[in-house]
């Protein structure tokens, strides 16, 4: 039987038709033009799951469940999406209306956050498969997190938990735009990379990260650091140094609270895979508490990229 995954993002609609397996069979997306009315983003968004259901010899009406990945504060048990800022969405019932223009029954359509049911992906069909409590954070435009235990998503009383980007890494640090100062997202994010970046590419006129972007401050991006400190670029290897600092305090405090099984990375910085996780494992164990355990969490890469809202929110949907 297929279920549908669907993840709602404030720039494209990606939805995937999902085996029991949780193989993606077929996928597509289109934009989500978010300035626009709401109702006419959810109008989209169903005739696509419609159309990729046709294009896989079924139809929608027969699929077990359809799950709804989206950014922001997310009721599943009202199908409502309380909050999303950048798709605009206010107290908006999301279920209703995807039932509304897709046919589909309420009792079959989950919604979630996105950051929790890709934590679920990776928890179902990723890189923290066969445990039972893992954590995943995506370093990203910001830091998003999902947190399993049980094999169940934590998503706190009021569906707005395991915000982890917002926990505070630096008292009275860098400004936020939560409205705190020092978090975790403001430092560790690939934004804050870029950000710390550019600041050294202006700083050291002889670093070999202006050659790399001809000279242009603007050409700086999340992978311009790494790739100039493997070159042996000093400034680029204090721009690495200072941001996998920070990253070992975020992930250790992460570690000492929740102590899962697996935690995975992923997002635009996971791309330097062991270039990343190599330095970063031993300042991990020197922060966390438990550095005496034999049996310690594993710090992993993400394995699903993209896709992993997508299975996540349709394994949700048949977890109901």
């Amino acid at each position: 039987m297929y279920s549908i995954g669907v993840d709602l993002g404030g720039t494209n609609i990606a939805v995937g038709i999902v085996d029991e397996k949780y193989k993606i069979i077929k996928k597509d997306s289109c934009p989500t033009l978010a300035e626009r009315a709401a109702e006419e983003i959810i109008k989209d968004m169903a005739a696509l799951c419609k159309r990729l259901c046709e294009e896989v010899g079924t139809d929608i009406l027969s699929v077990g469940g359809v799950g709804i990945a989206c950014p922001g504060t997310v009721n599943p048990d009202t199908g409502y999406v309380e909050y999303a800022n950048n798709i605009k969405f206010f107290d908006f019932p999301l279920v209703e209306l995807f039932s509304k223009y897709s046919g589909v029954e309420k009792s079959k359509i989950t919604i979630g956050n996105d950051a929790n049911l890709a934590a679920y992906g990776e928890a179902v069909a990723g890189a923290a498969k066969g445990t039972s409590s893992s954590v995943t954070i995506t370093l990203g435009t910001g830091v998003g997190s999902g947190v399993i235990i049980g094999g169940k998503m934590l998503t706190g009383c009021a569906h707005g938990g395991a915000e982890i980007g917002h926990t505070v890494i630096v008292k009275d640090g860098r400004p936020c735009t939560c409205g705190r100062h020092g978090c975790f997202e403001v430092y560790c994010s690939a934004t804050a990379l870029i950000s710390e970046t550019k600041k050294k590419f202006e700083q050291c006129p002889d670093s070999l990260m202006r050659e790399m972007c001809g000279g242009d401050v603007n050409r700086v991006g999340g992978k311009t650091a790494f790739a100039a400190m493997r070159k042996g670029d000093k400034a680029a290897t204090e721009v690495v140094n200072e941001y996998l600092g920070y990253l070992a305090c975020g992930i250790a405090n992460i570690l000492n609270v929740f102590q899962p099984e697996v935690l995975c990375i992923g997002g635009g910085v996971s791309g330097e895979k062991e270039n990343l996780l190599r330095p970063l494992i031993p300042l991990i164990e020197k922060e966390i508490y438990t550095k005496d355990k034999k049996l310690r969490t594993d710090v992993r890469i993400a394995e699903l990229g993209n896709d992993a809202g997508i299975i996540g929110a349709a394994a949700a949907s048949l977890a109901k």
